[in-house]
């Protein structure tokens, strides 16, 4: 089994409830940011970064994402008729994402900076991680009210608690997905028992990034990137 990643996941199957009126005839990776789609903001990421394998989960409005990736090599996992939330809905895309680690990217936000990717490659130490999390000391999560998700120790394990925000992208390895029973489930289930195994990592991210989870977050996010108002 390889241990490096070579393949990406992208969570774009969320109802987007938080961004009201935008979200009610398309996704929330088509709600637009500095001229472009959240979705394009995140694939310049893993093109930069060489990603050969792509895999986008779809559940909830999925036709404009499909219109809108038609003819590129972005794979999608079709959730149906229940959305698996984050572990379940990785598990389901194994069969497109091949074995060993893969990434796992949001859709919802933007970077300023150095490619993520690159950033979690460079730190990626399968020997010792199941996990390594990308995150972000508060100061640089523009628009993030809350406390931090992971406090990071000086070898880089991660617990949680306030401290660093989690930024939504990972490199994760997969096998532990199997000994989960429920169809549907969240990663915070395979990040506790990484956890109790003392192999779940983070690493930090240098540069600024924005939640574009919320409508507020647009009009932050496009100021962080510099992106001219008329």
């Amino acid at each position: 089994m390889r241990d490096t990643p070579n393949a990406l996941m992208l969570f774009a199957a969320g109802f987007g409830t938080r961004m009201g009126a935008l979200t009610a005839e398309r996704p929330k990776p088509m709600v637009e940011v500095a001229g472009k789609p959240l979705i394009d903001h995140a694939l310049e990421q893993v093109r930069a970064h060489g990603v050969p394998t792509v895999v986008a989960n779809l559940h909830y409005k999925p036709q404009p994402l499909i219109d809108h990736l038609h003819g590129s090599d972005v794979r999608f996992s079709h959730e149906t008729p229940d959305i698996l939330d984050t572990g379940g809905g990785l598990r389901a895309a194994l069969p497109l994402l091949g074995n060993g680690p893969v990434f796992t990217m949001n859709t919802d936000a933007v970077w300023q900076g150095p490619n993520p990717l690159d950033e979690l490659a460079t730190a990626w130490n399968p020997a010792r991680m199941d996990a390594l999390l990308l995150c972000l000391p508060r100061e640089n999560a523009v628009g993030h009210k809350g406390a931090g998700d992971f406090v990071i120790d000086a070898e880089g394990r991660a617990t949680r608690g306030p401290g660093h925000v989690y930024s939504g992208l990972q490199i994760l390895k997969t096998d532990l997905l199997q000994d989960i029973e429920e169809d549907i489930f969240s990663l915070n289930l395979l990040w506790n028992r990484m956890l109790e195994a003392g192999r779940l990592y983070a690493a930090p991210y240098p540069g600024k990034w924005c939640d574009v989870g919320h409508p507020e977050g647009i009009a932050l996010a496009e100021e962080m990137l510099g992106y001219p108002h008329v």
